[in-house]
């Protein structure tokens, strides 16, 4: 058992200092708060691991990281459907994870994307290098948001293209 005396008598002055007014424990919900995201970081994180092993990247990212940055992470097939998207693109775009699923991300594009933009990422992919752009993207509410996006084609250990992977932020 700890020796909470040191802690007590912290409480006592304090408790003294505010004339005796109790004061509420706010620090829970912000425990709280905090636990809840950090559970959703460790599921996205299990999940990533499991396709990163599924399918036999050659390289590992740092995701925790990424997910800790608030980045929304999502991995597509070679033929750009969405296979992964993190719990928190729901805070970017109005989508819960589960409904992007088996989707292009064309489904975030809209009139004020800038075809150009298209143009330079369609090349970027089609020549499996990596990119970073910030477009106009579109929320399932249709309001419009500039999305930074670094991209990655994934490759596996027969150095065939298995995945993209995107590290997304609102800007």
């Amino acid at each position: 058992m700890l020796d909470l005396n040191e802690y007590e008598n912290a409480q006592k002055e304090h408790s003294a200092m505010r004339n005796g007014i109790p004061m509420p424990l706010y620090s829970w919900d912000f425990f709280g708060d905090y636990l809840e995201h950090l559970k959703i970081i460790l599921s996205d994180l299990s999940k990533l691991k499991t396709l990163s092993k599924s399918n036999q990247w050659k390289f590992n990212w740092n995701f925790e990281e990424e997910l800790q940055k608030d980045h929304v992470v999502v991995v597509t097939d070679s033929f750009l459907n969405i296979v992964f998207a993190s719990e928190n693109i729901i805070g970017m775009t109005g989508y819960a994870s589960k409904e992007v699923l088996g989707k292009s991300p064309k489904l975030f594009q809209g009139a004020k994307t800038s075809k150009n933009d298209l143009k330079l990422i369609r090349e970027a992919i089609n020549a499996k290098i990596p990119f970073e752009k910030t477009i106009t993207n579109y929320k399932k509410n249709g309001e419009t948001y500039s999305c930074h996006i670094k991209a990655f084609p994934v490759f596996n250990r027969k150095k065939q293209v298995i995945n993209f992977i995107a590290f997304e932020k609102a800007a």
